[in-house]
């Protein structure tokens, strides 16, 4: 018993850490491209949005300059698309995990990255020949043991010498790829695969880093939720959401402060 309890323990103390990471990544995004206006995309829910807001804060000015940013983290979750044809590499972003029998052992891949990996090899056939794969270490897992891919750029955890394991966030995973490949001119175009509810963040990120980045607008991406995940943001598509949406939120925030104080 003494044993079980140390090992939840050390479960919650690795969810923790996961937590702590993956919002400490957050403000690190502040190249990140700029979201897209959305003034055209619903003016009727827009002006909406500002009449009530600028009730709520007693300002319409500022009602007007914040609605935008609001409609688009939380009402726009369709990605930029463009045919496969056009591409010439996928970038695969994981989403969650399972936490391994040993709470120190490296966490499993677990199922929904298996839907992943499935995506990505649908993806990549309708690439043009030889296009490369950036995919992260629970994708790669499956192309490489249930594909046979041999030639898959997996990105990795970051580990210490001391043994600290470092689970790279979404940011941190398309710069891994971009150093992995020698830049950006070296990816060309990529189609980018990820969660259909994190793939609108994955490619924002992706074209953070330099990427000419989109999601191939033939294959869709998966919408499955793992509830036994190891990250407890990826059990269930409520919670996921709201994580989400914070990050992109972040992700804005780092953009504007950079915009109106670009000297610091």
């Amino acid at each position: 018993m003494p044993g079980r309890i140390k090992g939840m323990v050390d479960r919650r103390r690795f969810l923790a850490r996961s937590i702590v990471l993956t919002a400490a990544a957050m403000p690190a995004v502040i190249h990140a491209q700029k979201v897209p206006s959305s003034s055209d995309s619903d003016p009727e829910l827009l002006s909406s949005m500002r009449t009530r807001l600028a009730r709520e804060l007693d300002d319409p000015a500022l009602a007007a300059t914040l609605a935008p940013s609001i409609l688009n983290v939380g009402f726009e979750w369709t990605s930029p698309m463009r045919p496969a044809a056009d591409l010439r590499a996928v970038i695969a972003y994981s989403f969650g995990n399972r936490l391994a029998a040993d709470p120190k052992a490296q966490p499993e891949p677990g199922p929904v990255n298996e839907v992943l990996a499935d995506t990505v090899v649908r993806v990549h056939k309708l690439l043009p020949s030889g296009s490369r794969i950036y995919a992260q270490w629970e994708i790669a897992h499956f192309l490489t043991a249930k594909y046979g891919f041999k030639d898959v750029v997996s990105i990795e955890p970051v580990i210490a010498a001391d043994g600290t394991v470092t689970y790279l966030s979404t940011d941190g995973v398309a710069e891994a790829a971009v150093k992995r490949a020698g830049g950006t001119a070296a990816i060309g175009p990529v189609a980018v695969v990820g969660h259909r509810d994190h793939a609108k963040r994955c490619v924002l990120t992706s074209r953070g880093r330099g990427m000419d980045a989109w999601v191939a607008k033939e294959v869709s991406l998966p919408v499955e939720y793992d509830a036994e995940s190891g990250q407890p943001w990826t059990r269930r598509r409520d919670l996921y959401l709201l994580h989400d949406m914070a990050a992109q939120m972040m992700m804005l925030r780092a953009a504007k402060i950079a915009e109106a104080y670009p000297k610091g």
